[in-house]
Formats: structure tokens, C-alpha cells, sequence
């Protein structure tokens, strides 16, 4: 079996969702937005699909990159497909970045999986079929019972425990916020919470990522006081050094790294100079689920717990997988929008939650997407 072609189509449909100008999403009105799916085909017509941002998938990627790597080649050679597309990113001026190899090799997982006729987390090798979630909120906002006060994030807060979450996370008020960043906002954003789910629910922030060291230390022993599960990326990520000093400040766990480069190399690092208590990994972020797979087994030969970051199917893949991490991320959730709500170019949510707090893999073969093939070839951009 060999990589015949690599094709994007692009589509158009409706959100609710839009970016600020620092790229933290909130609630608007329902718009068209356009959206990607990259498709790699093989000889005997075996497909595998991964959605993407457009920008991700853009031309020059794809023809520049990709193509050049992967047409010709086995499809079940994903190891040393990214590492051909990862050595490329040292020569490529910068312009591949490991969200573009993410997607690749996720089409590549999921076209195994089709072409098998079973599902990636199995492939992998599964320890459970089911994942307790975590509620993470959207950034605070200046909306009207959106969350805009402390008081707006205590009531969705008890909204969000009557619909079944057994744990939240806060992102709280963020630039172009017109008061924020403000540690002291955060603490009480914080504190109401805490009363409204009570002391020994679960409860984890993850901050404005460029507090310095002493406003980072202030807000986690004021979260220490609040009991809070852990704290993440409240500084920026390339001062690690940050990290280790906070972590040797703070009783509380500190998550990490998320957004720092350097994929498997970076965990490492942190891991062996104590910047984090527990390790971060997601598909996004890393390039894919074969190095997030090798954060996870990192963390697990040092004793720790390895966190999955962002909700999609080849995250929920890595939770079912892995022994050493408790939740699945669900969000970005608001009081504005049904995070269930499925959308048009899918059949049907593939991280849908029961009332227990549980969502369960979905049981079609590959990453686990039921797409709307129909949908997206009607709407064509």
C-alpha cells in the first residue's frame, strides 16, 4: 500500500465562536466560518482524514512539505514520515510548524485505523474506554452574564457540576480585557468558585501566561489557600528557569510545559530540572500522537502524571491510552454556547459526555470522527 495523493478541502459553516486580537476565543453571533479537512489516499482508494484550521493546511505546506515526504511512501511508516517532515521544520525558514505535522499524522492514524478496521486507541494499545472530563471555561469577557465577575463564574460553575463535570478548570480574564491581567481578579474569580462547588472539588487555573515571577508566586499561594488541583502556564514557557523557581516556591502542583518548542526534547528538560510537578502534552502541541505518546511514557518513567491539553479526538485517543493522567480537557465551554451542539460537517460529537462526567471513545474505526462527507462537499469554499 503506498500514499497516492494528499488533498485539503475547504469548507464553509456556522459558528458562534470568534477570536479577540490575543486569539482567546468568546461567544458571537452565528457566522460562516471556513474550515479545512486534510484527506491522505493510497493506492487500493484507503482514506484518512484529519479537520485542521485552513492556515494550518495552506498550499505551499502541503505541495512545499508534505507531498515530498509522504506520496510514494507506506502509510503505516508514520514514525518515519514525521521524522522526515520534523527534519524539515529546521529548514523550512520556520514556516512548519508542529500543528501542520499534527495534522499529517493524524490522517495517517486514522487512515490505519479505516484501513483495519479499528479504532487508533486500540492500535495504540488501550487502558480504559472511558475518560472522566474536566469543564474548561472560555477566557473571562466584559459581557453581561457572560463571565465578566466572580459571581458569573460561580454560577456556571454550579451549572457546569449539574451537568455532570467532576472537575473545572478557570481561564480567567486576559488581554484586551480592559482591567486585565490582574492577579487580584483572578483570586477572586477563584474564591467564588471554590464556594460554589465546595472544598473538595477539583478545580485547576490555568492564568495569564506572562505574569512575572513575584504577581506568579502571590496568585499561587492565594490558590494553595483555595485548595486548587493544580496551577498552568502562568508565566511564559521559554523562561523555564521561571518554572523551577516557582515550583520550589509553592506546595501546589504546577503543570507544564504547554506551549514551549521543542516537542519531546523540551518535556524532558523540564521534567529533569523540576519546572513541573506534572507534564503537559496534546496533539496540537507536539506534532501529532506519536510524540505525545513519548511525553507520556516520560512522565511515566519519572513517576509523574502526564495531563492531555485540548479536547478533539486524537487527545481523547491519548487519554485512552495512557495510565498516568486522570482527565480529559472539554471546552472551551461558556454560559453563551452549547458545547454539545453538534457541528454540521459531523453526524455526531465525538467527545460526547454522559451525566456521570465519563465520555467514552466513540467506536468508529480510526481517530473515532463521524464526518459529514455529504456536508462538506456541499459547501465547498
Amino acid at each position: 500500500m503506498k500514499i497516492t495523493d494528499i488533498k485539503v478541502r475547504s469548507f464553509s459553516h456556522m459558528s458562534r465562536q470568534n477570536n479577540d486580537s490575543d486569539g482567546h476565543s468568546h461567544p458571537c453571533d452565528p457566522r460562516q466560518v471556513r474550515q479545512s479537512m486534510l484527506t491522505i489516499v493510497t493506492d487500493d482508494g484507503t482514506e484518512g482524514h484529519c479537520f485542521a484550521p485552513s492556515e494550518v493546511v495552506r498550499p505551499h505546506l502541503i505541495n512545499g512539505f508534505a507531498r515530498d515526504v509522504l506520496l510514494g511512501e507506506d502509510p503505516y511508516d508514520r514514525e518515519k514520515l514525521w521524522q522526515g517532515l520534523a527534519h524539515w521544520q529546521r529548514g523550512g525558514n520556520g514556516q512548519l510548524s508542529d500543528r501542520t505535522l499534527a495534522v499529517v499524522e493524524l490522517a495517517l492514524w486514522d487512515l490505519t485505523g479505516r484501513k483495519l478496521g479499528i479504532l487508533v486507541y486500540k492500535l495504540i494499545g488501550a487502558y480504559r474506554n472511558k475518560v472522566l472530563a474536566y469543564g474548561s471555561t472560555m477566557c473571562g469577557d466584559e459581557v453581561f452574564g457572560g463571565l465578566s465577575s466572580p459571581e458569573d463564574y460561580a454560577r456556571y460553575a454550579e451549572v457546569l457540576v449539574k451537568r455532570g463535570y467532576k472537575a473545572i478548570k478557570l481561564h480567567t480574564w486576559m488581554k484586551p480585557v480592559s482591567f486585565a491581567p490582574d492577579p487580584r481578579m483572578d483570586v477572586k474569580a477563584c474564591a467564588a468558585v471554590r464556594v460554589a462547588v465546595g472544598a473538595d472539588f477539583p478545580l485547576m487555573l490555568d492564568a495569564y501566561h506572562g505574569y512575572s515571577r513575584s504577581k506568579a508566586l502571590w496568585l499561587g499561594l492565594e490558590l494553595q489557600k483555595l485548595g486548587y488541583t493544580w496551577f498552568e502556564e502562568m508565566m511564559n514557557e521559554a523562561s523555564m528557569s521561571s518554572y523551577v523557581w516557582l515550583a520550589e516556591n509553592l506546595t501546589m502542583p504546577i503543570i507544564g510545559p504547554e506551549t514551549a518548542d521543542g516537542k519531546f526534547h523540551t518535556c524532558a528538560e523540564w521534567i529533569k530540572s523540576g519546572a513541573c510537578d506534572i507534564t503537559r502534552t496534546g496533539v496540537r502541541d507536539i506534532g501529532g500522537i506519536g510524540p505525545s505518546m513519548k511525553i507520556i511514557h516520560l512522565a511515566g518513567a519519572s513517576g509523574m502524571n502526564c495531563e492531555v491539553h485540548g479536547s478533539g479526538p486524537g487527545n481523547l485517543t491519548l487519554c485512552a491510552a495512557q495510565k498516568n493522567g486522570t482527565w480529559v480537557e472539554r471546552g472551551l465551554l461558556h454560559p453563551f454556547i452549547e458545547y454539545d451542539e453538534v457541528p454540521e460537517y459531523l453526524n455526531a460529537q465525538a467527545d460526547a459526555m454522559d451525566a456521570d462526567g465519563y465520555v467514552h471513545m466513540p467506536q468508529i474505526p480510526g481517530l473515532g470522527d463521524d464526518i459529514n462527507f455529504d456536508y462538506i462537499d456541499n459547501n465547498l469554499v
